[in-house]
């Protein structure tokens, strides 16, 4: 450690609290600083990454809900967020399921909280279980080292259980102002694409260049299949980029959500491992077996 440094929290730290007032009392939190990077990671809510900053703007989106810790309906409670992991039982909306599943809404344990001079990594579990039913086990490690400009989310899911399971997964991440703005450029290498709808059809010009905010605007969804698993998302106006890359073999399938409405504004880039209304599939993981999964966010001045 450098000998200017009396305590390692004037350069980075991790910190641990309760949310105490209206909608979101009772939310355990996770404060992380690197000395570029700081983020949110909500215990509550499967240890979701809630917001994210790079040298003090903010990138993610954050939904005019706000965290909500009460167990309401979805388009009350929906906070956006840098992160917020889909799944285990559904994805998107379908008959007899919780809207985009139950994971997000499964309080993480946490194992470890570690922060040195090299690196802050925070480690939860996350269980999704029943009686005579599943049971399924994800391993959730959060890191990044000090004064870098990227941060990683790694999950191990696991069965426990004594039979085949279903599972389908979606990381639904999320950018918003100042961040997005309009003439924000979205890249990658697609090799096919998809819209979900006629009026996304429509407005596939917003999937590449982010328009400006339109009161009552429909959202666009695209279903995309990159030859490159990587995103980058370009503010030239705010002079950063912002490059999403996850893992392309357990995660094949990439939705993204364009929704340019008046305080609705934001863009959602979703690796998962299916698409949504005709198109979902489950995958399978038998007993004992172990899927990794994850995503980095990196985020560079230009």
């Amino acid at each position: 450690m450098l000998n200017q440094i009396n305590n390692l929290s004037q350069i980075a730290y991790v910190r641990r609290y309760e949310l105490v007032d209206g909608k979101e009392r009772g939310l355990r939190i996770i404060e992380v600083d690197n000395g570029v990077l700081r983020f949110l990671l909500n215990e509550s809510k499967a240890l979701d990454m809630s917001q994210l900053w790079h040298k003090g703007i903010n990138i993610s989106f954050v939904c005019k809900n706000g965290l909500v810790s009460r167990e309401i309906a979805y388009a009350s409670r929906f906070e956006g967020g840098m992160l917020y992991t889909c799944g285990l039982d559904n994805i998107g909306a379908r008959d007899g399921y919780e809207i985009h599943g139950l994971l997000h809404n499964t309080p993480a344990r946490i194992l470890s909280c570690v922060c040195d001079e090299e690196k802050i990594e925070v480690v939860g579990e996350i269980e999704l279980s029943a009686l005579f039913g599943r049971n399924l086990y994800i391993k959730r490690t959060v890191s990044t080292k000090i004064g870098s400009s990227s941060v990683s989310v790694r999950d191990e899911l696991t069965n426990r259980g004594t039979k085949t399971e279903n599972y389908c997964l979606l990381y639904h991440c999320n950018v918003g102002y100042p961040m997005l703005d309009a003439g924000v450029t979205v890249e990658q290498d697609a090799r096919t694409v998809i819209p979900r709808t006629k009026h996304a059809a429509d407005h596939i010009a917003d999937r590449t260049t982010f328009p400006a905010p339109v009161d009552n605007e429909e959202e666009s969804c695209y279903y995309i299949e990159n030859n490159v698993p990587e995103i980058t998302v370009t503010n030239k106006k705010l002079g950063k980029k912002f490059v999403l890359s996850y893992t392309g073999d357990t995660l094949p399938c990439q939705v993204q959500w364009v929704t340019n409405a008046s305080h609705d504004y934001a863009l959602g880039i979703e690796p998962s491992t299916s698409f949504m209304d005709g198109y979902f599939k489950y995958k399978t993981i038998a007993p004992n077996q172990k899927i990794v999964f994850g995503v980095t966010f990196d985020v560079k001045d230009i």
